[in-house]
């Protein structure tokens, strides 16, 4: 999506509706920053606003989208080709969200990670005081299989949270 070109035509819509960005930003419960944001592509509106702005201006989410006025028989033509762009740049969303669930489940697990690491130095500690070598090396071991173990079921996790499309997200 060219943010660039879809800004420009948000900027002369509200223009044409003799509107300054604060009095559209009022209307639309936003700031003025957020509309010069949206107007200067620096990011799309939010699907909810492109709703509020297609009804305000009498067009559809597909012309917003597209940055411009669509004749009635091409409107399919060009949802095809918004359709396409949003998939060919879901990637970058899918990594999004998987970061997002990473993110979510060490916050989630920062206790017992905490508490894994406390583990693992004490066993170490103990080992070098009272002199048992065998004991750093199998605390050694023990903490690498509890890494790999936590690890494992990170990955569960995110993968559970971004291809189960049934799942609430939380």
């Amino acid at each position: 999506m060219d943010l660039q070109r879809i800004g420009s035509f948000l900027a002369q819509l509200r223009k044409e509706r003799g509107l300054t960005q604060e009095q559209l930003a009022q209307e639309l419960g936003t700031s003025n920053k957020t509309i010069s944001r949206w107007e200067t592509g620096v990011y799309l509106p939010p699907v909810e606003m492109l709703q509020l702005l297609s009804d305000m201006y009498g067009l559809t989410i597909n012309e917003l989208i597209a940055g411009q006025r669509i004749a009635p028989e091409n409107q399919l033509t060009v949802a095809n080709e918004n359709i396409a762009t949003v998939i060919r740049e879901s990637p970058f969303l899918f990594k999004e969200r998987q970061a997002y669930w990473q993110r979510k489940w060490v916050r989630d697990h920062r206790l017992d990670l905490i508490l894994i690491a406390v583990l693992a130095l004490s066993v170490q500690l103990l080992a070098i005081l009272l002199g048992k070598p065998a004991w750093a090396t199998a605390g050694a071991f023990l903490t690498m299989g509890a890494a790999i173990l936590l690890n494992n079921r990170k990955a569960g996790y995110v993968e559970h949270h971004l291809y189960d499309e049934n799942l609430p997200q939380d």
